[in-house]
């Protein structure tokens, strides 16, 4: 365990790896790492399930579950660090929250230790269980606040057969929200990821970023990657054709690369990928995870960008996120200056998330970042609520201190 005795410059010059700072201790807090408990302790093929220890790096659940003939749904960008127990506290979104859900749509059972040192286990790995509250729904997504999750047992997927990917161009918004109609209609479950880049975001991506290589040419109002898991790699290769060409001739698409192997939709997801590089390339910036209703996301965008120019001097931002399920990501800063002006940042973001009836959090949970705003998105009575339980569970607030919501004055 390790004392923290001051708060980390380069985490207020707005690191993008740290968009929320759920787990950046403040100061006089001790840091908990559960690094060393980390492991595979059982995969049941029969309840499809795999029972990992906390501190096991997502990576490495993923290569378990495929060894053993599964599929792990969760992933991101983080994959080789990330450890479980932080996405479930988090209830981390990632890739391919359109057809799998969010983290804890994975979680059957848990396991977790309370604040007074009670370790309750719950290790379930039934479907269905109706017995009683679904207590594990309360530390999924509370960022450590009110337990520290130990153990957990995960839900195992069918291996996909095949993969298919194609990297499009459409010439407007209404465009992708045809797109995405016709990818729901058309692909169905199989559908996998939606992602959305504006031009912004896709010139930073493939011209700033070095070694990223254009799948398609010319200038596009957007640039869609979709994704499809199926189950034939040669009958779902051709549906999956056919639909990209069926689109094509309706004008929906005016440019499209479809991937022919693996590799190639490697390559279309690093596209997609090039913003954990944007802190070499751009230098300190802030980077942000909002959620809004999927028609509005054209409009928000074009409204904050002018917002950014109006009050931000030398303001670059852009846009980019999972769509599909509302999320939509944002990379902004102030060119040239040595310290990012983060606070106003902040306040042009997510007023403009206010005004757009949006969350500001859509994957990477409050921590001491999005603390202050966090009244945009919940009601007093949510709030109230939510400090109720954190005084239930820890009176004394020992776990995750100054993270999401504060005891009621003058209980702790």
């Amino acid at each position: 365990m390790k004392r923290s005795s001051r708060r980390s410059k380069l985490f207020w010059d707005c690191n993008a790896q740290r968009v929320a700072g759920g787990g950046h201790p403040i100061e006089g807090a001790v840091m908990l790492s559960l690094e060393r408990f980390s492991g595979i302790e059982e995969i049941d093929p029969a309840s499809a399930t795999i029972t990992v220890r906390a501190g096991t790096p997502l990576e490495v659940i993923q290569k378990a579950a495929d060894e053993a003939g599964f599929f792990i749904a969760l992933d991101l960008g983080a994959r080789g660090s990330c450890q479980i127990g932080g996405n479930l506290s988090t209830n981390a979104g990632g890739n391919r929250v359109i057809r799998y859900g969010m983290a804890k749509e994975m979680v059957l059972g848990l396991q977790y230790v309370l604040p007074d040192g009670t370790l309750v286990t719950g290790l379930n790995k039934m479907l269905k269980n109706n017995a009683g509250y679904d207590l594990k729904q309360l530390f999924l997504g509370s960022e450590g606040t009110l337990g520290i999750i130990t153990r957990a047992v995960l839900r195992l997927h069918p291996k996909p057969g095949s993969t298919h990917a194609a990297l499009c161009g459409v010439e407007s918004y209404t465009d992708v929200l045809r797109l995405l109609t016709a990818a729901r209609k058309g692909l169905g479950p199989m559908l996998s990821a939606f992602e959305v880049m504006w031009p912004d975001y896709w010139h930073e991506a493939t011209v700033t970023v070095p070694g990223i290589r254009q799948p398609i040419t010319g200038q596009h109002a957007f640039y869609v990657l979709v994704e499809m898991q199926g189950l034939d790699e040669e009958t779902d290769g051709a549906r999956f054709m056919g639909w990209v060409e069926a689109l094509f001739e309706e004008g929906v698409i005016t440019d499209a690369a479809i991937a022919q192997s693996m590799a190639d939709v490697a390559a279309f997801w690093r596209t997609r990928d090039a913003a954990g590089e944007f802190g070499t390339v751009l230098g300190p910036h802030c980077a942000y995870d909002i959620g809004l209703p999927v028609t509005a996301m054209d409009e928000f965008a074009r409204a904050c960008r002018a917002r950014m120019e109006r009050d931000i001097p030398n303001a670059l931002s852009v846009y980019y996120g999972h769509i599909a399920d509302g999320n939509l990501h944002i990379v902004a800063l102030s060119q040239g200056v040595a310290e990012q002006p983060m606070k106003a940042i902040s306040a042009v973001i997510y007023d403009t998330v206010r005004d757009f009836g949006g969350t500001i959090s859509a994957e990477h949970g409050i921590g001491l970042l999005k603390k202050p705003y966090l009244g945009y998105t919940r009601t007093p009575e949510e709030l109230a609520l939510m400090a109720r339980l954190k005084h239930a569970l820890d009176p004394q607030g020992l776990l995750n201190p100054g993270k999401v919501i504060d005891i009621p004055t003058g209980e702790a």
